[in-house]
């Protein structure tokens, strides 16, 4: 479909809807709180790392609309892989650049293909020679340091641009315990970290197979000591990451101070008019997660803005 002009709105200009307690449950990895009072407005852009094209079914108007409602100034699409849809119907890099060639001040799209068909390399880079800026979201049945996922870091060192890695152990790029392999092998390339297993291991408690963590966190997990010790690994907010920031403020507030220059803001949501069909927005989710544990407007700033743009490096924000 072709999308209608879109500009997307003033910050200031964000509407404020009231925090309204919910019941509804867990989706997918995180609980969605129905629309919770967010941060105060900044007088800077927002940039989403992480969003997604027909996502759940949902219209491409409706995920321009979403994004305005969340005052997101500019939004990374990534493609599925042309056999998996990422498991939510997700739709190719065709479809993303489409938006992106139609949208170009309001997206920018990374380049995608399941990474152990013959094909891959050879898809990921004929998009990257259009102009993608990543590669991701990585999210196949494989192993997080296979000949397959090097194949593609090889790549992505090539072209100097990121890999985001949806880590699911036992599902998607398993293997977690060995990524730093993968840190050490390919220094040059970034990878950004995304989904349960990542989020699970901030915290020093868990202790696998278990099956998520449980109680008080602790510092110390594989994900915690390697943001410290990588500086080519950074962290998707999005989805699982608000949950691991509200489950213990506390412990959010440090661990935001350790890797404020490590972190970004994503949605990964689906939703239409700001509530997903069983619970509320995920960008809300962490806008609430923030408003409670991020003090600091720098801090803040990093994750919303800065952050992305030091990676991204967008020409609109560069006086910014």
């Amino acid at each position: 479909m072709m999308l209608h002009s879109h500009t997307p709105p003033d910050a200031k200009s964000w509407s404020r809807r009231k925090f309204l307690a919910s019941s509804a449950g867990a989706l997918s990895a995180i609980p969605l709180l129905a629309q919770p009072a967010r941060v105060a407005s900044p007088a800077y852009p927002v940039i989403d790392i992480h969003q997604h094209t027909n996502f759940r079914d949902r219209t491409d108007r409706d995920l321009l609309d979403h994004q305005a409602k969340l005052g997101v100034t500019k939004t990374i699409l990534l493609p599925a892989g042309r056999i998996n849809g990422l498991g939510a119907s997700v739709t190719g890099n065709a479809h993303a650049f489409r938006i992106v060639h139609e949208q170009p001040k309001a997206f920018a799209s990374f380049a995608n293909e399941v990474v152990y068909l013959p094909e891959a390399v050879d898809e990921i880079e004929a998009y990257l020679k259009k102009g993608a800026i990543g590669i991701g979201e990585l999210k196949d049945k494989t192993e997080c340091d296979s000949a397959a996922m090097q194949r593609v870091a090889e790549l992505a060192r090539a072209y100097r641009v990121p890999m985001l890695i949806h880590f699911e152990e036992g599902v998607y790029n398993s293997g977690f315990e060995r990524f730093a392999r993968m840190l050490e092998k390919f220094p040059e390339v970034t990878f950004i970290g995304h989904a349960s297993t990542f989020w699970y291991n901030i915290d020093g408690n868990f202790r696998p197979p278990q099956r998520r963590p449980s109680g008080k966190p602790a510092p110390g997990g594989l994900t915690d000591r390697w943001l410290a010790t990588y500086p080519n690994l950074y962290g998707d907010l999005s989805a699982s990451g608000a949950q691991a920031l509200l489950r213990d403020i506390e412990f959010s507030r440090d661990f935001i101070s350790r890797h404020q220059d490590k972190l970004m803001f994503g949605t990964d949501c689906y939703c239409r008019a700001g509530t997903a069909p069983t619970g509320g927005c995920r960008g809300d989710a962490l806008y609430l997660a923030f408003s409670q544990s991020v003090a600091e407007a720098g801090i803040r700033r990093k994750l919303l803005f800065a952050n992305a743009q030091k990676m991204f490096r967008f020409p609109e924000f560069t006086s910014l």
